[in-house]
């Protein structure tokens, strides 16, 4: 008997799901920082230029939440829902 073997379409599917999570949390998570840090700066030291970088965050944390969120659902479809019964 030949063990199962996952879907291949579902897997991606999954796993390009996660990455859409995690770059959803990401991007929240980087509106968060960027706009906290901008009202703590403008009530403490003022704007400055590290005020500018915290809006990077507006791009690089998406992209950083999206790896682990891919990594994740593929993970997940593999080891639960991505077999699809012998073939």
């Amino acid at each position: 008997m030949n063990a199962p073997q996952p879907d291949p379409h579902r897997v991606r599917a999954l796993a390009i799901k996660g990455a859409c999570w995690g770059a959803f949390v990401g991007l929240a998570l980087g509106l968060l920082y960027s706009f906290g840090g901008l009202i703590h700066d403008l009530l403490t030291v003022g704007l400055n230029a590290g005020t500018a970088l915290a809006f990077l965050a507006l791009v690089g944390m998406p992209l950083i939440f999206a790896v682990p969120g891919f990594l994740g659902g593929l993970l997940v479809s593999l080891f639960h829902g991505g077999m699809s019964g012998a073939r």
